[in-house]
């Protein structure tokens, strides 16, 4: 069982890009990965368990020397340790099958690298907000609820990093417009009634529904990022927008004598009958640093093809 368990992490760690090879006993692999050293172990014995977890071990590269972390594969509920990275079945079937996954794809497997003495719980993102990785800071802000955890964001982001959330100022703006005009024998209403967002940082426009908002206290140690976009400029901008959009052009077909004639008449409605009401809200992301900085929408579980910011400032 040991060297089907040594062949299967060997499998999960390559597909993580580490360097892999073989040791001599009692240990079963070494990996190792710009700057990060690990060693690993896969049993039962509890004996050489708590040796390996008591023992301190290091490697030299370049006449540097670098402290190794360890990583424990055991099937054995009861055993637990201090200083080891402790994996059981879960997280074995987990990586090995997200292993065969990269592998597939042809992309860098994301690790769970924390001691297991100071892992966070994990919590399913489909059980509504998932819990965050600190206490509540007491700043309570408008925002749309986590509910992709930051190990679930680093294995969406498919890079092994330094994982980060941060608050992501919005715009949400509830739209009404009504009205209509009259051209001849036409008539045009200017009906409009509906939800619109906009990035208070980078202006890029978004659907959002306000129904899911909560007004509560974020964790602690995540970022508030300040708005670069006034409130009124904003509300200004979804107005313009919404006038544009709802404006039309009519063409009138009139006839004299033997000739035909076209008129043509651009419609707007009037200012004075649209009503937006504009709210600051936030989008908790998940920004993970790596090799490349990725981020992760935690409330959709959407993975971003741009920065939702552009170097934004924090509070």
């Amino acid at each position: 069982m040991r060297e089907k368990a040594k062949n299967a992490m060997r499998l999960i760690l390559e597909a993580a890009r580490f360097d892999v090879e073989e040791v001599d006993d009692p240990l079963d692999l070494s990996a190792v990965r710009e700057g990060v050293c690990l060693l690993v172990l896969c049993s039962n014995d509890k004996n050489l368990i708590s040796q390996f977890d008591k023992t301190n071990y290091s490697l030299m590269i370049d006449d540097h020397e670098m402290n190794c972390k360890k990583l424990l594969f055991s099937i054995d509920k009861d055993i637990s340790t201090e200083n080891c990275i402790q994996w059981g079945v879960d997280e074995f079937v987990r990586y090995t099958g997200e292993a065969v996954l990269a592998d597939i794809l042809n992309r860098e497997l994301a690790l769970d690298l924390t001691p297991s003495k100071s892992r966070r719980p994990q919590v399913s993102s489909s059980a509504g907000s998932a819990a965050a990785s600190q206490e509540p800071t007491g700043i309570s802000i408008p925002h749309f609820p986590i509910k992709l955890t930051e190990q679930a964001a680093i294995r969406t982001a498919g890079v092994q990093g330094t994982a980060k959330l941060r608050f992501i100022p919005y715009y949400l703006f509830h739209y009404t417009s009504t009205g209509e005009q009259v051209y001849k024998d036409r008539r045009i209403p200017f009906d409009a009634d509906g939800w619109s967002a906009l990035n208070a940082i980078n202006g890029i426009k978004v659907d959002l529904d306000g129904k899911q908002i909560e007004d509560t206290d974020i964790p602690g140690g995540a970022e508030v990022c300040n708005p670069h976009i006034r409130k009124e400029e904003a509300s200004e901008r979804m107005i313009t927008e919404l006038i544009e959009h709802l404006t039309q052009k009519v063409r009138i077909k009139q006839e004299k004598g033997d000739a035909i004639f076209y008129e043509e008449k651009i419609l707007k409605p009037d200012r004075k009958n649209i009503t937006v009401d504009t709210k600051q809200v936030y989008i908790p992301v998940w920004q993970i640093r790596g090799k490349k900085i990725v981020e992760v929408n935690a409330f959709t579980g959407e993975l971003l093809s741009e920065p939702m910011d552009e170097g934004v400032e924090v509070f």
